[in-house]
């Protein structure tokens, strides 16, 4: 199976839960707009779903996946089964005793790291703590979720493990619709929403555990024991957990410094929601899929081809994420209006969240790119380098945080999170290319240079467009007229890009063939760069 037909399938499975995630934020803005149980419901759910990326997707794709590769094609199915028990034992057991532990705290945690502008207000603080107590078991079964998605990865099954997370949107859809349906006040709706977060998760799990029998493999539970595979495991955990949650823990820095003004929680978690498709439809994609294929090419001594999927996933990010950056800068206004502005969610906060989503535009390839360049250094069981570079990231995103809020509001917030994502991305690309991981292709850099140019005679056609339908597209718009003028817009802008890139030689079909086409690597180990 080709690489880019492996992004296209987790890709596409993705994409389907991005649009139910945008059907689930049309109604919670319908129902809630930016208004105070908006603000706790969201920072309820930031806390658990940190800890999902900490301890589960970080984790897990970082350490777990190339382990159980190499169990794989060291010792066979049965290797990799005995290891997977393992690995079960102590992960249901560390995370029985997290979840435990949190929930006992979970008025500290609320007071000073969650949502420490919340203290002055009894009543949302006192909600915001018994909601997340109500979400914090997520957690355990979205970690289990990580582990099991992690072994259908490595057995190249990637759908079940994709599709799982189009549940907790199906459950959520489902709970607006009953409040809205019923007439619920928004404090019934922030409890349905709330326990509904826990029954997605448990559906989750079921939906990748019979994806793992259904691969030929089952899961048995073992006593926890501390075995030099799981040790090995958890030396390679640790810092990848807090790579993996690099954008977490700085959303999560920004909604602390956000939680002492009102309505810009829920904010920049709108926003949040819309840059997520391109960033889940191509991020995700390449990190899951590029991660197993370069631990079986390094453990193969193939270099030569884990070299030319390092560049060839970078050249796809940019084909999408380059254009995607500049639509969104420029058509923030007219998609927030489109998908938010009707019940609660007003014209001012439409200006408020599209100036947010602007910001996230610019940082959008770097947030992509961090999830290319990450696997560069998890197949070779590096977990320690990526962690530092989180930490200078971190450090970047908490100084510009505390220094714009005052000035900024919420899409000061923005400004910092995006200026990290590039920090981080140069930090990661500079390192591989410095340490001869990554081969430099002038060809490759030629061809971006060329899809910044597609993106700006596309840029151009939009504003021109935008000015010309301005009536079609105005709060005062008939919701159709807008749905219809942006699809329209859009569509458009696809064309002039996709087929200025064609056109001038940043994209052509020989790029196409090569990842559609490409061929497993030669049975002899290869060198690069001297390696060998």
């Amino acid at each position: 199976m080709s690489l880019v037909r492996k992004f296209a399938t987790v890709g596409g499975a993705t994409l389907g839960s991005r649009i139910f995630g945008f059907a689930r934020e049309t109604l919670m803005a319908a129902a809630l707009g930016t208004g105070p149980m908006a603000d706790v419901f969201y920072a309820a759910f930031r806390f658990p779903n940190l800890f999902r990326r900490l301890f589960a997707e970080g984790a897990f794709n970082a350490a777990f996946v190339p382990l159980f590769a190499k169990e794989i094609e060291a010792h066979g199915v049965a290797g990799a089964k005995r290891f997977s028990e393992e690995v079960f034992g102590v992960l249901f057991s560390v995370l029985l005793l997290i979840t435990i532990v949190m929930e006992l705290s979970m008025p500290l945690l609320v007071r000073f790291i969650i949502a420490p502008g919340f203290a002055d207000d009894p009543e949302k603080f006192s909600l915001t703590i018994r909601m997340a107590a109500v979400m914090f078991p997520y957690l355990m079964c979205m970690s289990l979720t990580a582990m099991m998605s992690g072994m259908l990865n490595s057995l190249h099954h990637f759908f079940a493990a994709a599709v799982a997370p189009i549940f907790l949107n199906v459950v959520m859809i489902g709970a607006l619709f009953y409040s809205i349906y019923t007439g619920a006040d928004p404090l019934a709706t922030g409890w349905y929403l709330s326990w509904g977060v826990l029954v997605a998760g448990i559906l989750q799990l079921v939906v990748v555990y019979f994806g793992v029998l259904h691969a030929g493999m089952s899961i048995g539970f073992r006593f926890p024991r501390i075995t030099p595979n799981v040790k090995r495991l958890l030396v390679l955990a640790v810092p990848a957990a807090v790579t993996g949650g690099i954008t977490q823990i700085n959303q999560l820095v920004g909604q602390a410094i956000a939680s002492s003004r009102d309505g810009a929680i829920s904010a920049l978690q709108y926003a949040d929601r819309i840059y997520q498709l391109p960033l889940g439809v191509v991020g995700i994609a390449v990190g899951v899929v590029l991660l197993p294929e370069l631990a079986r090419a390094l453990k193969g001594g193939h270099l030569r081809e884990a070299a030319n999927l390092q560049n060839r996933s970078i050249e796809f990010v940019l084909f999408l994420t380059i254009p995607a950056a500049f639509a969104l800068w420029i058509l923030s206004s007219e998609i927030i209006r489109v998908l938010y502005e009707r019940g609660a969610f007003h014209q001012e906060n439409t200006v408020l969240v599209a100036s947010i989503l602007a910001i996230y535009g610019l940082g959008l390839p770097a947030f992509v790119l961090i999830k290319a360049l990450q696997p560069g250094f998890y197949a070779r069981e590096d977990t320690k380098t990526p962690m530092r570079y989180s930490a200078i990231s971190v450090a970047a995103n908490c100084a510009l945080a505390f220094t714009l809020f005052p000035y900024m509001g919420a899409p000061g917030i923005a400004v910092a999170e995006a200026v990290a994502g590039w920090a981080s991305t140069i930090l990661l690309f500079t390192t591989l290319l410095r340490r001869g991981h990554l081969v430099w292709e002038w060809a490759l850099a030629r061809r971006a240079a060329l899809l910044i140019v597609s993106s700006c005679v596309m840029a151009a056609v939009i504003i021109y467009l935008q000015h010309r339908w301005e009536p079609w597209l105005a709060s005062s718009a008939n919701l159709f007229a807008k749905v219809g003028t942006l699809g329209l817009l859009i569509a458009i802008a696809m064309v002039v890009y996709f087929g200025t890139a064609f056109l001038i030689g940043g994209a052509n079909l020989g790029m196409i063939r090569r990842n559609l086409n490409r061929k497993p690597a030669a049975a002899a180990p290869e060198t690069l760069n001297g390696e060998g």
